[in-house]
């Protein structure tokens, strides 16, 4: 292998198997990843995903958009707990810029914006970067602290092993991945505005990792990963339009956008990695926080994502951005998901004791079912691993069931 991904295939876990069974089992997941972006092209292009959207009333996306913040509550501690004095800082920070200084604009900062038919000579500075300042200002602050070997953060084993193990000092500046001839270095899937990252390391001796491998196991992982990213998808769409406060968003963009999704999901799986493409809850509360409704930063993002993806040692550095850095980011943005869907419920009549059991049984059992599977004595057992793993895949996912609940109660019980 390539140097500095030399532990790339180095079990960090007990039990783990051979590199063998391990680049197998990786080219498994990048097949499910493939089914799912075919999946997500025939949802868009048939137009049942914007036949979907148009069709959820509030009823449905309060509960939905809701649970999509709250089911990420866990992650969020976890990263914080490694400093919780790095996360407030930033919690801080945001606050204070998208909240309380939003209408502060600073002279040198002035240029011609446009916005609902009027003119002005500067933009709110501090909200624009109310996410992208705190974000750099704590990572620097985090970096003094390293430098002068000042202890801050706490990292159990397992976590401090994986971060030496991700590192690609050595690794080459540019390296162009291709389908079939394995993958270099260190891609990974970003998240730009809010730095969030999840390194993937990857073998790089060609052929290791060969075309993608289609089995049963894959067909059903990739079925269920298509209906979840199609779902947090579609309330995406609407969660951005409602925190830019613009008309609903029409069925045949929701479809396009599907059809990008399932696209890059599809070249994804050809390439190797274990990921595909979807929209992100965190960089969605982003544009709420700063109102940056833009297309040239969602296109400047997407070239950034390209050139961070061809340079495994550019890419190796989002590696050593804080976790605390992560769960900072996620209180902020996430929480901006959990009010936008609860203001959703003026639309509707919340005294009605139907509309009160059909929010309140939906947000409930897409928080008990994913517990009840993750701690059951007793695993799922249909008799077939395939079907097995596409109803845990399902049932795990807390705003699938929440979507599914809320839209056959408001759909089958009278009121």
């Amino acid at each position: 292998s390539l140097p500095g991904t030399a532990m790339a295939s180095t079990c960090l876990v007990p039990h783990c198997r051979d590199t063998g069974s391990w680049a197998d089992s990786l080219r498994e997941v990048s097949g499910a990843v493939l089914v799912s972006g075919l999946i997500q092209m025939v949802l868009g292009v048939s137009g049942m995903c914007g036949w979907a959207a148009w069709h959820c009333g509030p009823m449905v996306l309060a509960p939905s958009l809701s649970i999509i913040g709250l089911s990420a509550y866990k992650e969020a501690a976890f990263f914080c707990s490694t400093n919780w004095g790095v996360a407030l800082l930033l919690m801080l920070l945001v606050v204070t810029f998208s909240q309380h200084l939003w209408s502060c604009r600073l002279p040198f900062c002035a240029w011609p914006h446009a916005w609902e038919g009027s003119t002005e000579s500067s933009v709110p500075t501090l909200r624009t970067f109310s996410v992208l300042l705190p974000f750099a200002g704590v990572c620097v602050v985090c970096t003094i602290l390293s430098y002068f070997h000042i202890p801050w953060e706490s990292l159990d084993p397992a976590m401090a092993q994986l971060s030496w193990a991700n590192s690609t000092f050595s690794a080459p500046w540019i390296r162009i991945p291709y389908a079939g001839g394995g993958t270099a270095g260190l891609r990974a899937a970003i998240h730009v505005w809010t730095g969030l990252v999840s390194p993937v390391p990857f073998p790089s001796a060609a052929g290791e990792w060969r075309w993608p491998l289609l089995t049963p196991r894959a067909l059903a992982v990739g079925i269920a990963m298509a209906i979840g990213c199609s779902m947090n998808s579609v309330g995406c769409y609407v969660l951005c339009g409602r925190l830019l406060r613009v008309p609903r968003i029409p069925p045949h963009a929701c479809n396009r956008g599907l059809c990008m999704e399932g696209l890059g999901s599809l070249l994804a799986g050809l390439l190797g990695t274990p990921g595909g493409t979807a929209s992100s809850i965190a960089n969605t509360c982003a544009t709420g926080l700063t109102q940056a409704g833009s297309r040239l930063s969602v296109q400047v993002s997407a070239l950034v994502c390209m050139v961070l993806g061809m340079s495994p040692r550019l890419a190796g550095l989002l590696t050593h951005i804080p976790l605390a850095v992560h769960g900072g980011v996620l209180c902020v943005t996430y929480a901006v998901a959990v009010g936008t869907g609860i203001s959703y419920f003026q639309y509707t009549d919340i005294d009605s004791g139907r509309n009160i059991f059909i929010v309140g049984f939906a947000m409930f059992m897409a928080l008990l079912v994913p517990r009840w599977f993750g701690t059951a004595l007793t695993p799922l057992a249909t008799g077939w691993v395939p079907l097995d793993l596409l109803f845990l895949s399902l049932l795990m996912v807390p705003v699938f069931l929440t979507g599914f609940l809320s839209f056959f109660l408001e759909n089958t019980v009278s009121g």
